[in-house]
């Protein structure tokens, strides 16, 4: 019975293989395809299997042709494709049957989805953005959420009154900037979300779309894809704190500000001796660090921080925390005021004496005030005495002395 079974089995398998060669079977492309649009940098690639084809197990091959080429087999008869769609997008696709002998395939069928009107000299040029974990109001639900700034410049070609508007999409989530910043012609420029609906620790990539207007010209629009963990630009470690105990340096940390747990973080810590301008950098997975230091030296440390690879890629590393400066302590800043100040003061009115001096500057700025004359003291006078007799009383005979322009006055003592 069993030698039966698989004789039988062969020769059902034999036939199948018999009808699926490319002598005997003829395989249909798809039908109706088409190419729609359903989101920022998004397209919907959409066919139907041919209605005179044999129902087998059918599978097709789709090939992207522009803006990028790419290719891959699916079982659906639809597949999204995230990609630039400011250019011409253009793509085909086709029926394949993976036989034992060799895959067999039908003819293509394309489809085009054409390039928005405008000139490429008046799209935007050098449209960069980051993103920045910062802390949500809603702390119970999402603590954290992120933030996103995007610059870039006016197309070349781009006349003085064109507007150009931001747009960005992430997963199902699009929105459309409300602050932005202007160039001397009132032109947007750069644009700020202080929240999205990004997620940080998410792999899908972020579409940022940014379309224009003028009265003189069709603008042409700017499709771009950014991967997070590429423009994320990570916070700086929190809660730094740095002890000496023994000429020993210890420093200790906390995580930056993000919705990524401790394990998923390494950091960089920089020990910079201000006195020989020696820096000590160090790789470290941990959030603490023991140095040995001199007695003599004043020592600046910093932390930064990047998520590390078994969380996600890894990216550029995060803003460097504030300076703490540990050691032997240099003179106060107020302490310098002191001396520096007053001195100055002094040199300053040493000098400006010696200028009045040299240019009599000091009797120009302030004269002498003349004092009012005396007609009486200015007269000559001349004093007589008369030689009196014994036991007669002296007599003093004042005489004012007429001159041009005063009165004759006497005076007579008795």
């Amino acid at each position: 019975m069993v030698p039966v079974l698989l004789i039988l089995m062969g020769a059902s398998a034999t036939l199948h293989a018999d009808l699926l060669s490319p002598e005997k079977f003829l395989l249909l492309p798809p039908v109706n395809f088409t190419i729609k649009a359903t989101g920022l940098a998004q397209v919907l690639l959409h066919w139907d299997p041919n209605p005179d084809q044999d129902p087998v197990d059918l599978e097709y091959h789709v090939k992207i042709n522009v803006p990028q080429e790419d290719e891959y087999d699916t079982k659906n008869t639809e597949s999204k494709c995230v990609t630039p769609l400011h250019e011409c997008f253009a793509a085909s696709v086709r029926t394949i049957l993976k036989s034992i002998h060799s895959p067999l395939a039908s003819s293509w069928v394309s489809a085009e989805l054409k390039a928005p009107p405008g000139s490429s000299g008046t799209s935007v040029m050098n449209l960069t953005c980051t993103t920045n974990t910062v802390k949500s109001s809603h702390t119970h639900f999402r603590p954290y959420q992120v933030s996103l700034r995007c610059t870039w410049l006016v197309g070349k070609d781009a006349p003085e009154d064109t507007q150009y508007f931001l747009y960005y999409r992430f997963s199902v989530w699009t929105e459309e900037c409300q602050e932005y910043s202007r160039d001397a012609l009132n032109r947007n420029i750069a644009c700020w979300f202080p929240r999205t609906f990004i997620n940080s620790k998410g792999f899908e990539q972020l579409a940022v779309h940014i379309n224009g207007s003028s009265k003189h010209a069709a603008t042409k629009p700017l499709d771009q894809l950014f991967t997070l963990y590429a423009i994320d630009q990570v916070n700086p470690p929190m809660n730094v704190t740095v002890e000496i105990e023994n000429n020993s340096l210890y420093i200790q940390w906390g995580k930056p500000l993000s919705a990524f747990p401790v394990h998923c973080f390494k950091y960089k810590l920089k020990i910079y001796n201000t006195k020989n301008g020696y820096s000590q950098m160090e790789n470290l997975v941990t959030n603490k660090f023991i140095s040995k230091i001199d007695d003599v030296s004043t020592y600046s440390i910093q932390v930064r921080a990047a998520v590390s690879s078994p969380c996600r890629m890894s990216g550029s590393w995060g803003e460097w925390s504030q300076p703490i400066y540990v050691g032997k302590k240099k003179k106060p800043l107020v302490e310098w005021h002191l001396i520096v100040l007053p001195t100055a003061i002094c040199f300053i009115l040493l000098i400006f004496s010696l200028i009045c001096r040299v240019y009599h500057l000091w009797t120009r700025l302030f004269p002498p005030v003349p004092a009012p004359k005396s007609s009486i003291k200015d007269l000559p006078v001349v004093t007589e005495y008369e030689k009196p007799p014994w036991n007669e009383t002296k007599i003093e005979i004042v005489h004012f002395v007429e001159e041009d322009g005063f009165e004759v006055m006497e005076n007579s003592l008795f």
